[in-house]
């Protein structure tokens, strides 16, 4: 049976044991957590077209964290397009250059991130693997169509899906903004540290839970919020006959 570690960026993530997972999995800029941690190079790796953007400074900040990190593969998860029209979304396209696939590698190449393969099977693809791994659930498509999935729950539907892994252990996750490689100014700019993927997220995890019973987490807010499984490593002890 082979198990998945998938590393969200939340801080001070709780990692379970090391002999509880085979592979690891990072998504966007965990990656340095992992290195931070000490753990094994990611067997693949998620990271949202976003991150070139160059529009907000926390993308600026991920870039910075991936500085000479690796991966096995690399899965590049594009932003959706904007525009109902096509020529709007033409135009959205020719405005969105910093977050093509070419821009995309070329700033990963600049700071020596390096990787063996570069998959871009299309936003449509992650979108509709998450819809068939939640029996198409109705919630579920609701809140996609308002809001994409996060690219930690891309990481995770890739490991439960076309990975085809027994187990998987979510780690480092927490439906907030903040993270382990540097303080996200957003929180200050917002005066919330709410993910705007968050209701999205817990609406997917929700129904895997109850789709998939290899399905654990290491994080207590993982479990109080979508209802995931505690790892039984993590699991709090029961009292003692007779306490």
């Amino acid at each position: 049976m082979a198990t998945l570690l998938v590393l969200g960026s939340k801080p001070d993530p709780s990692l379970p044991p090391a002999s509880s997972y085979d592979d690891l999995a990072c998504a966007n800029a965990s990656g340095a957590s992992a290195a931070k941690l000490g753990l094994p190079k990611p067997r693949y790796t998620v990271m949202s077209a976003i991150l070139t953007s160059g529009r907000k400074a926390p993308n600026q900040l991920a870039l910075q964290a991936l500085q000479g990190l690796q991966t096995e593969d690399l899965y590049f998860f594009p932003r959706p397009q904007r525009g109902r029209s096509p020529w709007k979304r033409g135009l959205h396209r020719v405005k969105s250059v910093r977050t093509g696939s070419l821009y995309f590698r070329a700033a990963l190449a600049v700071r020596g991130y390096r990787y063996g393969r570069f998959l871009n099977p299309g936003l449509e693809h992650y979108l509709e693997l998450i819809a068939g791994l939640c029996g198409q659930d109705p919630e579920v498509l609701a809140c996609m169509e308002r809001k994409v999935p996060s690219t930690g729950i891309v990481t995770l539907a890739m490991g439960l899906g076309e990975r085809g892994y027994d187990r998987v252990i979510m780690s480092g996750f927490s439906f907030e903004i903040s993270h382990a490689y540097a303080d996200n100014p957003l929180i200050r700019e917002w005066g919330s540290t709410h993910s705007k993927h968050a209701q999205t997220d817990i609406a997917v995890l929700r129904c895997l839970a109850e789709r998939f019973p290899g399905l654990y987490t290491s994080e207590s807010a993982v479990n109080k919020r979508a209802g995931v499984p505690l790892l039984p490593d993590m699991a709090p002890a029961s009292a003692a006959p007779g306490s």
